[in-house]
Order: C-alpha cells, then structure tokens, then sequence
C-alpha cells in the first residue's frame, strides 16, 4: 500500500508549505524516503521509481503530440 502513501504525501506537501520545503531540501533519494519515513509516510524506494517512470512516460507523450 506504499504507492498510496505516496500519493498522499504528494497531496500533503501540496497544501503545505513547510513540507514541501523539507522535502525539496533533500539532496538524494534515499534521504527522501528516510524524511518521509519520519514524517510517518510508508515510500518505498520502488514507489519513487515508479513514480518518475510514470511521470516521465506521460511528459514524453505530451511532448509527442499524443
């Protein structure tokens, strides 16, 4: 269930400020998952990977025309 806690860590950071700022100031994807593991999101190194794949599968196709 970690991709959904990635999804609400996304919808958190957001609506917040402050959070978006911890999470901008980290310097590498391991830091990343540790921060958010304090914060109390349950990420996994997969649900970044996924996510970047998804993301930059969709940007491609934008950029496509499609």
């Amino acid at each position: 269930m970690s991709w959904g806690e990635l999804e609400r860590l996304v919808e958190d950071a957001e609506g917040d400020a402050e959070l978006r700022t911890l999470l901008r100031a980290c310097q590498s994807q391991p830091q990343l998952i540790l921060l958010a593991r304090q914060l109390g999101y349950h990420i996994t190194r997969v649900d970044l990977t996924r996510a970047r794949e998804t993301h930059q599968a969709g940007a491609h196709q934008q950029a496509s025309g499609r």
